[in-house]
């Protein structure tokens, strides 16, 4: 059986999910993202996944009420447990012809866990195209840069 290691969903932006500068609140995109990231995580896993770090949360446009809105999320590289999700989140007008545009981008970190909340081995995903093999060092480079973060906030933990 072949795994899928992406996913997209897509939907309009609703009247419900305004802020008060009159655009999508920046909690209901993270919660879009964390609701899409999830669902990538367990279809390629098979199991139910916990979310272990979230970062580099980058709002590049904002997302008009009425908006058609689009999250992809894919893996971009995996541990032993762990897997990194990409998402991309974009809008696009649906009165134009316009294409979508990218308004949000982060990395999403899952660990697979079984039923006593233990972490599970996952399948392997592998790159076989370039993007991919660019998308995979990508995540591995936030992974070191996670590293010396982690250390530094190490110091305050204990204020």
């Amino acid at each position: 059986m072949i795994k899928e290691n992406s996913i997209s969903f897509q939907f309009l932006a609703e009247p419900t999910d305004v802020n008060f500068g009159g655009n999508v609140h920046g909690g209901a995109v993270m919660k879009w993202i964390d609701q899409v990231s999830f669902a990538c995580a367990t279809n390629w896993s098979g199991t139910y996944c916990v979310t272990i770090y979230v970062g580099g949360i980058r709002f590049h446009q904002p997302i008009k009420i009425g908006d058609l809105v689009k999250l992809d999320a894919r893996v971009i590289y995996t541990g032993k447990t762990s897997m990194h999700i990409m998402v991309d989140v974009m809008r696009k007008n649906i009165r134009s012809q316009n294409k979508f545009a990218k308004t949000t981008h982060c990395i999403i970190v899952f660990v697979a866990v079984n039923e006593e909340g233990l972490p599970i081995e996952i399948p392997v995903w592998k790159p076989t195209t370039p993007y991919e093999i660019k998308l995979e060092s990508y995540a591995k480079k936030l992974m070191d840069m996670r590293k010396d973060i982690e250390q530094e906030m190490s110091l305050f933990t204990d204020v």
